[in-house]
């Protein structure tokens, strides 16, 4: 009987695995499909990796670039493809505090290109966000849409 039980438990593990692996690939094609779209609109602009964005407002263009190292004061927005709301600063009634070097790689690549003032919507392939994993409400393979609004660069001093 536990050997039947043991049988029952791995079937079904595998059973889940194989509708998780399903559903990751089936989300991967959606978004490929989506980004390829995405990319004929007028003012959205491409990067190699795939990461698209377009500029929604400019700040001025005296203001600093974010570098490696700086912390981030941003008012964001991310939801899925769906159009439903993951996360969201705007939500708290506060702008965001974040180190550049930890944050996913799409914005890793486009923050240091904006400056404060700028507001910019970020189109994220799943490989240049949370992948094939997901994390939390996102699913696997989901592509991630942004609105980022850089408020302010704080750079961080070397305390040596």
């Amino acid at each position: 009987m536990r050997r039947l039980l043991i049988a029952v438990a791995v079937a079904a593990l595998s059973l889940g695995g194989c509708k998780d692996h399903k559903k990751a690939a089936e989300n991967l094609s959606v978004a490929q499909t989506f980004m390829a779209e995405n990319a004929k609109k007028p003012g959205v602009k491409a990067l190699p990796d795939g990461v698209q964005y377009e500029i929604v407002r400019s700040g001025p263009a005296t203001g600093p670039h974010p570098r490696k190292g700086d912390l981030l004061k941003v008012h964001y927005e991310g939801k899925l493809k769906s159009g439903e709301i993951f996360d969201s600063s705007y939500q708290r009634g506060a702008p965001a505090v974040m180190e550049l070097d930890q944050l996913i790689p799409a914005w890793m690549e486009v923050i240091p290109m904006m400056r404060p003032g700028d507001e910019w919507r970020l189109y994220v392939p799943p490989e240049q966000g949370y992948g094939e994993n997901g994390a939390g409400p996102i699913p696997p393979n989901s592509v991630l849409i942004f609105r980022i609004e850089l408020v302010d660069v704080l750079p961080v001093k070397n305390l040596g």
